[in-house]
């Protein structure tokens, strides 16, 4: 499976392995940096696409797609060193759509969002690196 097009349908796909600067997902045969989930979908996380920077952080374009793509809950990686920041807008966001939401240092969104996948539709954005 290479799919990196949502499909609302379908579970969000497991992280099976993070490490420093690598992500593994279930039924990829990639490895990722950075990586957005989400029903069906895992998909590289490239910062250049939105213009995000460790500050001011995750932006509302970097999570509108998660959304979009049937995320009821999403997980906010902020790194292992928690660099990453996340913008008050984009918590503004989740919040008017009535998206719950998790920022958690990698380690712990990583175990967060794989619990969630079992039972939601959960979606994240998972910083492998600082």
């Amino acid at each position: 499976m290479n799919k990196t097009d949502g499909d609302v349908t379908a579970r969000s796909p497991e992280i099976t392995a993070a490490s420093w600067g690598r992500v593994h997902v279930a039924g990829f045969d990639r490895e990722f940096k950075d990586v957005k989930l989400y029903p069906g979908c895992a998909r590289e996380w490239d910062w250049r696409e939105t213009g995000t920077e460790h500050v001011p952080g995750i932006q509302v374009s970097d999570v509108a797609e998660l959304v979009d793509g049937g995320a009821q809950v999403v997980v906010l990686s902020t790194g292992y060193r928690k660099r990453l920041r996340v913008t008050p807008e984009t918590l503004a966001y989740l919040e008017e759509r009535g998206v719950r939401h998790v920022v958690a240092h990698t380690e712990t969104a990583v175990h967060e969002y794989n619990r969630l996948r079992r039972s939601e539709m959960a979606g994240a954005l998972i910083h492998s690196t600082c």
